[in-house]
């Protein structure tokens, strides 16, 4: 198998009409997050069939599709290194995580930030220092501050919610809705685990957080509750 071959493949199950709902949802218009973002119309489920039929793809030939202007090619590589990633052994594990980061620019939408930052980056970060997490949070780039706040979900799924905590405050002033909802949705995790350690956190920031941070990390609150934490009365 190599990347022409998936590429053809992956042209083969092409949906024109699926791809033009795709490029709106996915807001690829003049001026939005993903500007210029085309698609081949493909569902999840034909993309993880895709997977399986292609997880012998060497990481060149993944970082080739990877590098693809389709989006869905650039998603089925992040699935592929993703299985290479589980089943790898340490040096290769570190490879995979530095191609990773290298090719950031290509993991340019939130859903191939979400469905592999935490797979492959907090993984791989999981007992080492997180300075490259913070330094992300801290750039220009919005994808790279996704990645930073998303990958924290590795951590806090085994009660780690430092990381998470660190850089929800270093994004409170974000102007960017995506990050918005990303830190919101990762403080509403910690919570799904630890109420009163996301509380703890919120009672120090919610005033100023962003409406739609705080709605995103409140949403399953009791509804007295949450109304008191959006009227400012905690």
């Amino acid at each position: 198998m190599s990347a022409i071959e998936l590429k053809q493949y992956l042209k083969s199950k092409a949906n024109v009409n699926d791809a033009i709902n795709l490029q709106r949802f996915f807001k690829t218009g003049p001026g939005e997050y993903g500007e210029g973002d085309i698609f081949h119309g493909i569902k999840i489920p034909i993309l993880r069939e895709a997977t399986k039929k292609f997880m012998n793809l060497s990481l060149a030939d993944i970082q080739e599709v990877l590098h693809s202007k389709y989006h869905e090619e650039r998603m089925i590589s992040l699935f592929l290194l993703i299985n290479k990633f589980k089943k790898a052994e340490p040096k290769e594990k570190k490879t995979i995580y530095n191609m990773y980061l290298k090719n950031t620019k290509y993991i340019n939408n939130w859903d191939l930030v979400d469905l592999s930052s935490h797979h492959i980056v907090g993984a791989y970060l999981f007992d080492k220092e997180k300075d490259i997490l913070y330094k992300m949070a801290a750039s220009k780039d919005l994808w790279k501050k996704r990645i930073a706040i998303i990958s924290t979900f590795y951590f806090l799924r085994r009660g780690d919610f430092v990381p998470t905590f660190k850089i929800a405050e270093m994004l409170l002033n974000d102007k960017h809705d995506l990050i918005h909802k990303g830190v919101g949705w990762m403080l509403r995790e910690v919570g799904n685990r630890d109420m009163g350690a996301e509380e703890e956190f919120l009672l120090c920031f919610y005033k100023q957080m962003p409406r739609t941070m705080l709605r995103y990390a409140i949403e399953k609150f009791p509804e007295n509750k949450r109304q008191a934490y959006l009227k400012g009365r905690m």
